[in-house]
């Protein structure tokens, strides 16, 4: 039935903490997806599950990825329904659609395009996390397989995604002129038909589908990649410009004056927007989220859970706890009050739309009376996966022994009265990763320079 194989030596470095990331076809290639899908099929079986849902981006490794996974799946007589070329976020709706709560998306998300990698869910709590995922790699190190023959069918989710969306959004009557940049990535197959559904004025970059992503990296929270869309919104004179990364499930904003919005400030115009429409006022953030994301939830009369990194913890947070609403800096945000939770950045990008149609506002008016701090864009140490975590823990050590307050959900945010520093070990990459913010600009180059010193002593 194939010419794939058992994946004898599988690199345990690409089993990260919230899914399988590697690089294609290094450490990640057709032989790992056969065996895994093995694996998947075996477990979910075990489970209960005769059938799961199995999506792709558009990476040029994507396809055949897709279909060696597929192949080891159905080897082990579980049926498969293939959405073929899709979004992360179509997927998880055909998951919701059909019933089907067992899947498995081919996507390195916002990572360089020759990575790839599985998000990936066995039952209803979603996508496996943390210690599921090592353990599922040392099941498929037993291989104690079940075999059989099972059945694929094909299925297109974009129309019943489009229908989602026609009763989901009440645009007013300001007409928006909008640019917006897929980034080359899964989106441009379906932003045009879905972003025409509603009254705007509708510019689009970086259309063709291309999984080289030729025109910039395809990671909408780093400002640098935002150059063009900044270009573009500018030149035509545009009310916003919005983005999205590789597989769809983030998103990018720009304002009409070219101003980059990160996530946790334009989380604050999505709660100002619904904390009188919903009865729960309980809004989650990250780690990573400015100190003016919380003030202004305090301000509104709201709650909020600071949480863990992580799109599988923070989305599972979302559900476990029926909040309305929740986000994290990285651009992944959930909407659970008319949405059913999942995170999509053409999505939230029409919810800022629909606010916008609703007044004669411009982004930044909606934004005034924010509380100010002071912050840089996050900061990455490369740090290798067997010691990374030894360094968190010698910060630790360190913010101990100062006496500082800290909370260690997530590595270690250390609280001052005046500002917060951020370190933790990236779960997607072999990184630590720094985030500092503070009431004035003097008082963050102390904060920086401070823990700087301590990464920089033990990252060796």
């Amino acid at each position: 039935m194939t010419d794939y194989k058992y994946k004898e030596n599988l690199d345990k470095n690409i089993f990260r903490g919230y899914d399988i990331r590697g690089v294609y076809p290094l450490n990640l290639d057709e032989d790992t997806a056969y065996t895994f899908g093995l694996g998947f099929g075996s477990h979910i079986q075990r489970l209960g599950f005769k059938k799961c849902i199995v999506g792709h981006d558009n990476r040029l490794s994507s396809p055949a990825l897709y279909r060696a996974l597929i192949n080891g799946i159905l080897c082990t007589g579980c049926d498969v329904v293939g959405l073929d070329l899709c979004t992360t976020p179509m997927y998880y709706y055909a998951c919701i659609k059909l019933g089907i709560p067992s899947g498995v998306m081919v996507t390195a998300s916002h990572n360089p395009k020759d990575d790839n990698g599985f998000k990936f869910a066995f039952d209803e709590k979603g996508n496996c996390k943390g210690q599921e995922i090592q353990d599922f790699y040392n099941e498929l190190k037993e291989k104690n397989f079940i075999y059989g023959v099972g059945n694929i069918e094909g299925y297109d989710i974009f129309p019943d995604y489009i229908e989602l969306y026609k009763t989901n959004l009440h645009f007013g009557n300001r007409r928006l002129k909008v640019v917006v940049d897929p980034a080359n990535g899964a989106c441009s197959k379906f932003v045009r038909k879905l972003y025409e559904l509603y009254p705007m004025d509708l510019i689009i970059i970086n259309e063709e589908n291309d999984g080289t992503f030729p025109n910039h990296h395809p990671d909408p929270c780093i400002e640098d990649n935002l150059t063009q869309l900044k270009n573009k919104v500018l030149e035509v004179g545009a009310d916003i410009g919005i983005s999205f990364d590789g597989d769809g499930d983030r998103l990018g904003v720009i304002t009409n004056t070219g101003k980059f919005i990160p996530t946790d400030i334009y989380m604050i115009i999505i709660i100002r927007d619904i904390i009188n429409k919903v009865s729960n006022k309980t809004f989650l953030y990250d780690v990573k989220c400015s100190k003016s994301l919380s003030d202004e939830i305090e301000k509104l009369g709201g709650t909020g859970i600071c949480y863990r990194t992580g799109n599988s913890y923070t989305k599972a947070k979302v559900k476990e706890d029926n909040l309305p609403f929740g986000g994290e800096l990285s651009g992944h945000v959930y909407f659970n009050d008319r949405w059913p939770g999942f995170d999509s950045g053409m999505y939230a990008g029409l919810r800022l739309l629909e606010i916008l149609s609703n007044t004669d506002k411009s982004i930044a008016n909606l934004l005034e009376g924010i509380n100010t701090y002071y912050s840089e864009e996050e900061e990455k140490y490369h740090s290798d996966d067997d010691i990374k975590f030894s360094v968190v823990d010698k910060v630790k050590e360190y913010v101990i022994s100062k006496g500082y307050d800290f909370i260690d959900i997530d590595g270690v945010r250390v609280n001052f009265s005046d500002g917060w520093a951020l370190v933790r070990c990236s779960n997607t990459g072999p990184n630590i990763t720094a985030r500092f913010e503070a009431t004035s600009m003097e008082r963050l180059k102390e904060i920086q320079d401070e823990f700087r010193g301590i990464i920089n002593e033990y990252n060796k």
